[in-house]
């Protein structure tokens, strides 16, 4: 079972608004020791929404899905759903209750509330999902988003998204918490080519299939400021016999490195 991540919006896409979901989505599940496997940006392209949420729905991935949960024309998500899944959409009875609620809260008059008003029909449209979906709860403004299988549909906006994503890993997924150990150890390699390392990164992950090799290059302004981060993660069984493997490998190509942080 993965996890993926669902981002939708055109703002995203434009750059209207920078995407604070994927850095929070990454710390939550690094808290759990969990981690993300794959990540899909997607515009208000309902044809697009329900291609990739067919896709997802045919695994039994663990995905959460930001944005488009709303009740303006531009808001797809629910509907894209229900489309990918075969269910129509109906208002769900306890989404009923926490948006009357809200719309208790926030009217002028609590004493005179037109709940059939075109406002408040519009604002109880937010708690229609597929047939068979369970809410999750927004402690924000109270305005549920929902759950269909594994996956979690919340709103776009990132304080609500986070509270709500918590929620659902920790009331659905405990058991797979902290479930896979899991280290990392790496050097700082100077002036490096990384192509005379491959051989190298090739033979570690050769001899050791609990460990990866990484190599993330940092490009400076001067030939002394360029670096890669060079490491290995994986198993901690391992880990201390692939990271000397690594340093001597460093040690006979003459490369200049420096142990732990840069």
């Amino acid at each position: 079972m993965a996890i993926g991540l669902i981002i939708i919006g055109d703002e995203i896409m434009s750059g209207k608004r920078s995407d604070q979901h994927f850095p929070n989505v990454v710390q939550i599940l690094k808290e759990r020791g969990l981690q993300l496997d794959w990540a899909r940006y997607l515009g208000d392209d309902p044809d697009r929404i329900v291609s990739v949420l067919k896709e997802s729905f045919a695994t039994p991935d663990i995905v959460f899905c930001c944005g488009g949960i709303g009740s303006t024309p531009d808001d797809h998500t629910r509907r894209c759903v229900s489309i990918a899944v075969g269910k129509p959409l109906e208002l769900h009875p306890e989404a009923k209750i926490k948006i009357v609620e809200r719309i208790a809260e926030t009217a002028k008059d609590p004493n005179h509330i037109d709940y059939d008003s075109p406002d408040n029909i519009r604002r109880l449209q937010m708690g229609e999902y597929p047939s068979g979906s369970k809410i999750l709860p927004n402690p924000v403004n109270r305005i549920p988003g929902f759950s269909y299988g594994t996956h979690y549909f919340v709103p776009g906006f990132p304080q609500m998204a986070k509270a709500m994503i918590e929620w659902a890993l920790d009331t659905y997924h405990q058991s797979l918490f902290h479930r896979t150990e899991y280290a990392e150890k790496s050097v700082v390699v100077y002036g490096a080519v990384e192509a005379k390392m491959t051989p190298l990164m090739e033979k570690i992950e050769g001899l050791f299939p609990a460990i990866r090799v990484f190599s993330l290059p940092h490009m400076g302004n001067t030939r002394l400021s360029n670096y890669v981060e060079l490491g290995v993660k994986g198993h901690p069984e391992k880990l201390d016999e692939a990271f000397s493997m690594l340093v001597a490998g460093l040690d006979e190509i003459g490369a200049k490195y420096q142990l732990g942080d840069k």
